[in-house]
């Protein structure tokens, strides 16, 4: 039975159990989070929500179960594809998407209703993008013509289009493409001189955004970091009312929590199902849940140093090392921002938060490292077989 089952789910069996135990912590989370939104919105119909998040993680599983079964080397052949068209639709989803928050991130097919946000696209084509150039110049990779200058180009490009609408995702890929060419070996000093500027435009934007015109999200980007290096406490203001309420979520649980589909704070959040579903396990399941989550995060990216120490290849080494990055960052930011370390900031929890777009990349880059962690294996054992 065991060999039947590893034959169709092949890959590391750790990062399999992780992701079936984060799956069903997403479940019971999301399905207690969305109660309120259910008395609201479906006439108390509280499994409405939990069936369309099932149908999400279902989708999602399909989309891990394919992509763990292709050659994770197509990837290198598609990238340079993929970031070219992802150009074109972030600049279409900026000007025409759709409008949340005072921000165009979601692009709708026509005539389909469906939606998807494009930055979630984006920052899957440029780890993929980034990989394969730190590959293919393996050998002038400290050069700042041909190793430096032309995936810049492409980072900023990137990131410069997503920052217009979403200035939290456009930060954390910009911090996962500069590690990645560090640990791709490009110079310091010019990882050094990028962030130099960089830091340079961010801080004179922010003394000179009070003195703009209103615009898109600049105010509110401006409003949440001031109120956060301040210590607000506003209760007028949406950023702090959210974080206060995560809070009070986080103090309600306590040690062992007040039990499933107990939490209070869901009603009050704005979002207690996708931004602060943290704060919700927190207040369901206590410290021990706080402690099961974060173990499950920092076990999978253990599992991926494993992945990129057996893969025999540059790409799949330097392809799982951005899948990691980008995992582990966006999932200690949420948790973060539930606890008050970071403003608020939107970002979800990588296969615990509902939202289609987040579930189904995800599942995407974990297929992916799953198929890297198969090569790796069949390699080491042909190895084995010839010694």
């Amino acid at each position: 039975m065991g060999n039947r089952i590893s034959k169709y789910l092949s890959g590391d069996r750790a990062i399999w159990l992780i992701i079936l135990a984060l799956s069903i912590f997403s479940l019971l989370a999301v399905y207690s989070a969305t109660g309120t939104l259910a008395y609201k919105y479906q006439h108390g119909d509280t499994t409405h929500y939990l069936f369309k998040h099932f149908k999400l993680l279902a989708m999602g599983f399909l989309v891990l179960f394919f992509t763990h079964r292709i050659n994770y080397m197509y990837y290198k052949k598609l990238s340079l594809f993929l970031i070219i068209i992802t150009i074109p639709l972030l600049f279409y989803t900026l000007v025409s998407g759709a409008s949340l928050n005072q921000a165009s991130r979601w692009l709708v097919l026509p005539g389909t209703g469906i939606s998807f946000q494009t930055s979630d696209l984006a920052k899957f084509t440029l780890i993929i993008y980034i990989a394969r150039h730190l590959t293919t110049n393996q050998d002038n990779i400290k050069d700042f013509h041909t190793g430096f200058k032309p995936i810049m180009i492409w980072i900023l490009s990137v990131v410069g289009l997503i920052f217009l609408a979403n200035f939290s995702t456009a930060a954390m890929l910009f911090l996962i493409s500069i590690t990645l060419l560090f640990i791709g070996r490009v110079r310091v000093r010019y990882i050094a001189s990028v962030i130099g500027i960089g830091v340079f435009f961010l801080l004179i934007g922010y003394f000179l955004v009070p003195h703009l015109p209103h615009w898109g999200r600049i105010h509110t980007w401006h409003a949440r970091v001031e109120r956060f290096i301040d210590g607000n406490n506003d209760e007028n203001s949406e950023g702090n009312f959210q974080s206060e309420q995560s809070q009070i979520a986080i103090v309600k649980g306590g040690i062992l929590g007040k039990g499933p589909g107990k939490s209070e704070q869901r009603n009050f959040l704005p979002h207690p199902y996708s931004d602060f579903i943290f704060a919700i396990i927190i207040e369901e399941y206590g410290l021990i849940g706080a402690v099961i989550i974060i173990g499950l995060y920092l076990y999978l990216f253990l599992r991926i140093g494993v992945i990129i120490r057996k893969s025999t290849g540059a790409f799949g080494s330097y392809l799982a090392a951005g899948i990691g990055l980008s995992l582990s960052i966006q999932a200690f930011i949420n948790m973060g921002v539930a606890v008050g370390i970071f403003p608020v900031t939107g970002q979800t929890l990588p296969l615990v938060s509902m939202g289609g777009t987040s579930i189904l990349f995800t599942s995407a880059s974990l297929g992916i490292l799953l198929n890297i962690s198969k090569n790796a294996d069949k390699k080491s054992k042909k190895t084995k077989d010839n010694e």
